[in-house]
């Protein structure tokens, strides 16, 4: 992708609240060019390659940037990491967008981790509540309050994703199940409608 369509996904990806500018991402395109990590690619404008009417004829089209060996490397390494950094309030959200192509082990530690983090931190909003609940006003213990049911929130979701992680999938119905189950589906329907039964199980 180029820049522009790159700075779209990542958008989509971690949502609005964490847009990336272009005084960000450009900077770290270069040093990613300069590490090896990706690559440009120049082509000439196809529209003025094939004759057509762009200005300039056969001016360069937008650089359009690709991994390279080594950027698919680091990336693998990147998401088997699952040190404090990964939980952080920095990084989580990232880390967690790639959860798709990182392993049920790294996941599960850098859930637990954020979890701890998070209870650590919420040990410390209940101590400041009651501390500070004589001293400041309305605003101010509406604020640590919000802070403290924030934190509780994602405990919760983290807990949840937890102990989603840790069911085994032959808990849940796994593939090998699930394609006997069906197989036994598929011979027991006899009938009309066996064959569009048949079609559905195997969905």
């Amino acid at each position: 992708m180029h820049g522009y369509e790159l700075r779209k996904r990542v958008t989509a990806l971690l949502g609005w609240g964490r847009v990336l500018s272009y005084g960000s991402l450009y900077p770290c395109l270069k040093q990613m060019l300069r590490d090896g990590l990706i690559a440009e690619d120049t082509a000439t404008d196809p529209v003025a390659s094939a004759g057509g009417t762009a200005t300039r004829g056969g001016r360069r089209g937008k650089i359009v940037y690709k991994l390279t060996a080594d950027g698919k490397e680091r990336f693998a390494t990147l998401v088997a990491a699952a040190g404090p950094s990964a939980w952080e309030d920095a990084n989580f959200g990232v880390r967690f967008a790639f959860f798709g192509a990182t392993s049920r082990e790294t996941r599960l530690r850098i859930l637990e981790g954020r979890r701890s983090r998070l209870e650590e931190r919420l040990d410390g909003f209940r101590t400041s509540l009651t501390r500070s609940r004589e001293r400041v006003d309305s605003y101010t213990l509406e604020l640590q309050r919000h802070g403290l049911e924030s934190a509780e929130r994602e405990v919760r979701w983290l807990t949840e994703l937890i102990d989603s992680e840790r069911v085994e999938p032959s808990a849940t119905g796994g593939d090998d199940e699930r394609n006997e189950r069906n197989e036994r589906n598929d011979t027991s329907n006899t009938g009309p409608d066996a064959s569009a039964s048949g079609a559905i199980n195997r969905e």
